[in-house]
This record gives structure tokens, sequence and C-alpha cells, in this order.
């Protein structure tokens, strides 16, 4: 099982479900000192009960204010971070019967712009740096959704495209700063969130099967942290196929969904 050398100072957001659930475990049971964040701070102190190592810094990173005072609360706690790892996302999918604007900018609030907010916070903290082994890192999860559009995920997609996009060239950037950036790209995970999905979830994990992979990555410093790797590895094909391609390959797949839910 991976591991991060080490004792990391760790702020992860969307700790409290799924994903971020198995991260925060693992890694409050590794020793780092762990900040925890989402909006339910009852579930956040749940998470927390009986670990010396953890902070729970509640908030709601669609609130920049919010997010700049979690931010102040994990400097003064830990005097800054060796990992940000910005882990909080929704999902919701697009009826093109009912185009709705106010859907796509739920989205993009809470998976873009929220993690916006969080970087902005976090920059400052990784900057303080004390780690003499390991280069401070800056790790989002975006979505093996951002490699090939697919129907009915436009909202989704474009946001987690963005998130991608943001990360790779904030890389570039940071560079000089000796800060690095891992973007994170899971395939289908069971976790609550997908367990709302209406379509088949080829190649599924389990979420502490993606923390494993995660932790690996981070320890590795990969740029790109994609898993299961039979999967995106066939999605990132896909995704540079010629646009009549995709469009093909796009419509036999939203046919099909639309067969399976009127079934």
């Amino acid at each position: 099982m991976a591991s991060l050398s080490g004792s990391r100072r760790i702020w992860l957001t969307g700790a409290t479900s799924g994903i971020g659930e198995a991260l925060a475990k693992r890694l409050l049971a590794d020793g780092h000192q762990v900040a925890l964040t989402a909006r339910r701070e009852e579930a956040l102190q749940a998470l927390a009960a009986g670990h010396d190592n953890a902070l729970v810094v509640p908030a709601d990173l669609t609130d920049r204010d919010a997010t700049r005072r979690a931010g102040n609360a994990i400097d003064n706690a830990f005097g800054g971070l060796d990992i940000a790892l910005l882990n909080a996302g929704t999902c919701e999918y697009l009826d093109i019967d009912h185009f709705d604007v106010d859907l796509v900018e739920r989205v993009f609030s809470t998976n873009f712009r929220g993690t916006l907010h969080a970087i902005e916070a976090a920059l400052p903290l990784l900057r303080q740096s004390r780690d003499r082994e390991h280069r401070p890192l800056l790790a989002g999860v975006s979505s093996a959704a951002a490699y090939l559009p697919l129907p009915r995920a436009e909202a989704y997609g474009a946001s987690k495209a963005a998130i991608s996009h943001f990360l790779e060239s904030l890389r570039l950037d940071l560079a000089a700063e000796s800060i690095d950036v891992s973007v994170i790209h899971p395939g289908f995970v069971k976790t609550p969130l997908t367990a709302r999905n209406d379509f088949a979830m080829p190649m599924q994990i389990d979420a502490d099967q993606a923390a494993n992979y995660i932790i690996d990555g981070l320890e590795r410093r990969r740029l790109d942290i994609h898993f299961p790797r039979r999967f995106t590895f066939l999605v990132k094909a896909l995704g540079i196929l010629p646009p009549a391609l995709r469009r093909r390959l796009g419509l036999r797949i939203a046919n099909r969904d639309r067969a399976g839910a009127s079934s």
C-alpha cells in the first residue's frame, strides 16, 4: 500500500465523502498533520475523532471569504503547508430538453471556482513549506471526463477540463518557485456521488483503491495521476481521435443511454 514518506502538513478539501474520506483516513493513520475541510462540520468532527493530528476547518469553498478564513486558520495552526490536496467537487448532468444555465453555474461554482478559491488560500502557505526533502505540492482533482466530451456531461466535463487546464498552466508559472503541481484524473469511482448515475460505469474501482492511486502518484510527483490506467489510457486515446470520429462515438453512447433510460 502506497504512503507519503515523512510527516507532511496537508490541506485536504472535500474530506467527508467518497475519495476525500478515504484519503483523510489514510493520511491521518499515516501520521500526517491534516487540515480537513468540507461544508459539514459534524461530519468533519466525526472523521477527526481520536486523531490529535487532525485539524477541523469547515468551509464552503464557493465562498471566497470563507475559504480565505480557512487558509488563515490552517496557517495559524500549522505555520504553512507542504501539500494542498484539493478534492472538493460535485456532479450534475444536463438535460438538453430543459437547458438549465443555473445547473451549469452550480457545477462550475463548486468544481472550478471553489478550486480557485482554495488555490488562492493555499499558495501563500505552500510558499512557507519547511520540508527540506520534498518540494511543496499543489494537487487538484479533475476527472477522466476532461479527456473526452461525453453526452450530458457538458457542465461536469467542462468544469473538470477547466481545472486541468488551469493547473497545467499554473505548473509552468510555479516552476520558478519550486512548487510542484499534480493533476488527478480519476475514472469511475464508487462513491455516494456516482451512486446517483443512471448509466454503466466500466472498470469502476472503490474509494480506497482511488486513495491508494492518488497517494502513490503524489509520492512519485506524477504530473498526471490517472487511474485505473486500463480505463484512462483508453479514454485518452479516444480523446485524440479526429472530431468526426469523436462525434460518432459520442452519438453512439448518447443513443445507448437514451435507450437504457426508456427501457
